[in-house]
Formats: C-alpha cells, structure tokens, sequence
C-alpha cells in the first residue's frame, strides 16, 4: 500500500505543468485568431454594419458564437467536466453599476480605437502599427484598473454599488431557486438563451454562409475548448504544495476562458518583471499571444499582411483614448466583448448580460456620433 509520501509523489507527477497549459491555451487562442482574421469577425464591426448599412450578417456571426459557446460550456457542465461557479463570473454579488460603467466605457473605447481587445491582437498580427499603441495603451490603462489608480475609483465608487443576491448569478441558479433540479435548470437555461440564439442566426437566410456559420461556430467552440483547458485539464482539486483547490496558470485563480483586456496588462506585467523567476506565462498571456500568431499565419498566407501607420495627429489621439477607456472599462465590467459577450455570456450570467448590452449601446452612440459629425463635416 502507497504512504502519504508515495502518494504526494503520485500527485506530483501526474500534475498538468504550467507550460502544458500555456500551450494549450496558444493553441486556442491561435485558432481564434486564424478563423476570427479569415472571417472579419470583429464585435464593432458587427455593430457598425447594422448602424452603417443595416447588415446583421457579422452580429448573426457573434449570435452564432455565443450561441455555441454556451451550448458547448452547458455540455462540459453537464457532463462533470466543469464548473462554472468557480469563475468569475456567476458571483452572488452583482456589480451592476459596474458592468453598466464598464460596458459604455469599453464600447465607446473600442469605437475609437478601431476595434476591440481582439481585434488589436488580429491586427497586430496582420501588421498594424496602429494596434501596437492600442495594446500598450489599453494593458497600461488595465494594469490601473486593476491595482492602480484607476483601481481607487472602481473600487469605491462602482464596485460598492451592488446587488447582493441569495444564490449566484446565472440563469441556472434562478431556476434552480423556482424548484428546478440542477440539471434541469441548465439544460432550459442553455435552451432558451444558446438554442434561442442559434435559431435566430438560421431563420435568416441570408445568414447561410461558410463565414457567418462556420466562423461563429468555431469561435464559439474556441470558448469551449478553452474552458475545458483551464477548467479541467488545468484543475487540481488539492495542489500538492497547498493542500487546497487550484486552477494551473490562470492569472485569476479560477477557471478562465479568452478574455482581451486584462492579459494584457499581464503580458506587460511579464515583461517588465522577466527577471523574476516566480512570474510565468499564464493562460491569459498565452491565449492572447497564440491570437496574434494565428491571425499572423492567415495574414502572410493570404497576401494581406501589411504595415499600417497613423494617417494623422488625431487618428493617433483617438486610437490612443480607445485603449484606455477598454482597459478601464474592460476590468471594471469584469471581461469585453469576448471576455463577457461571448465567455462571460456562455455561463448565462446577468452580469454578462448588462454588461454585453452595454458594450452594444456605447459603440452604436459613438458610431452614430462619429457619423454625424462627419456629416457635418462634408
């Protein structure tokens, strides 16, 4: 019979590695990047489209994302392969005020910046310059938000603000509470929101081509596949050197899924700490970064990739306000427009909701700003 000391042995060597997770969550991340380049997927410019031209195609598209990914994230649960309630999302206190502040800032931010958190990494890797100074500027603002001045404000003016519920925050806990088995309640959950969703994308026909329907199928499972990494592969119920309950490589200590506003206040926090040995490339930093390289792969395969410059003062001005008004607003609504309208969205949590609606209303009032003003202008 095996001691405690042959077991703690064991353990020790069955332990997933933090690398392992970290190229994991490239290779997710990659995925996410080559398919979201070669599809144009992109959050605002799915809402420019429809305030623009009218064209739902590339929100059917993000429907189509979400839609798989709490489809796929419900599956994982139900199957014992996760648990969503140890993220960050599906809290018992419900920072509304926040998702609602946060949610404005980041739309607005990402309509100044030419883009989200993901679609700077997309453009890096297709060789903008531009998104370079979004990066730099949006993981600083980040880094504020997150320990820093910024932190001050969010913490005593919006995170007080909340709502203090008997049971957490997603859909399945509310049914639950009704009298619903577990079970039960997240399967009608992932019914009426994910199978709701999926029908509104096929009802359209219009909405029947390989880049609406396959693109946001795939960018939906890559939410999915990467819960499934950090959240099972990458899960250890009692660590060997703390005896306690760990997630390997997650920045946050949970369960984490892509998310592009705080891995990069982290990448810059790894680069400027190289030096210290206990800092490592965590499943944020490696998701973010496996973006970049997928989007650069389709980029130089497909003939598109080109270097992109500021074409004036206030291009540079603009692109540099959008980065830091989506770093604030990105961790002070707890995710962006991938990390709360897509993964935040695939464990049905109100505060993803709010949040998602949020992003939606800042950047269609900016776009339509923005038109306006051009209009006046002309």
């Amino acid at each position: 019979m095996a001691g405690p000391l042959d077991a703690g042995r064991i353990m020790e060597e069955t332990l997933v590695s933090a690398s392992t997770i970290a190229w994991l969550a490239f290779a997710v991340g990659a995925v996410f990047g080559l398919v979201a380049n070669r599809t144009s997927f992109c959050t605002m410019g799915a809402v420019s489209d429809i305030v623009a031209m009218g064209d739902w195609n590339r929100m059917r598209m993000w429907a189509m994302a979400i839609a798989v990914a709490i489809l796929g994230t419900s599956a994982l649960q139900l199957v014992g392969l996760l648990e969503v309630s140890k993220s960050i999302y599906t809290s018992s206190k419900l920072l509304w005020l926040s998702h609602l502040v946060g949610g404005l800032s980041f739309g607005i931010g990402m309509t100044l910046a030419s883009g989200c958190g993901s679609k700077t990494l997309i453009r890096i890797g297709g060789g903008n310059l531009k998104s370079l100074v979004v990066f730099a500027f949006l993981g600083i603002s980040a880094y504020m938000t997150l320990r820093g001045l910024f932190a001050v404000w969010r913490v005593r003016f919006l995170d007080s603000v909340a709502t203090d519920l008997p049971h957490s925050q997603d859909l399945p806990a509310f049914l639950t509470a009704s009298g619903l088995p577990p079970s039960t309640a997240l399967m009608l959950g992932a019914a009426i929101i994910g199978g709701g969703l999926l029908l509104w994308v096929l009802l359209k026909r219009d909405a029947w081509r390989a880049d609406v329907l396959l693109g946001g199928a795939l960018i939906g499972a890559t939410v999915a596949a990467a819960w499934y990494v950090s959240g099972h592969v990458g899960y250890v119920a009692e660590h060997p050197e703390t005896l306690e309950e760990a997630f390997i490589a997650t920045n946050s200590g949970r369960a984490e899924s892509l998310t592009f506003v705080a891995p990069f206040a982290y990448t810059l926090e790894l680069l400027m700490l190289w030096s210290d040995t206990s800092r490592i490339v965590t499943f944020g930093i490696a998701s973010a970064l496996g973006v970049i390289a997928g989007a650069a792969v389709h980029a130089v395969l497909s003939g598109s990739f080109r270097i992109e410059g500021f074409r004036d003062p206030g291009d540079l001005v603009r692109h540099m306000a959008g980065g830091i008004l989506m770093g604030f607003g990105g961790v002070t609504a707890l995710g962006c427009s991938i990390g709360q309208g897509i993964t935040g969205l695939s464990t049905l949590a109100l505060g993803s909701i709010i949040t998602t609606a949020a992003i939606i209303v800042g950047a269609a009032l900016t776009l339509k700003l923005q038109y306006w003003l051009m209009m006046r202008e002309a």
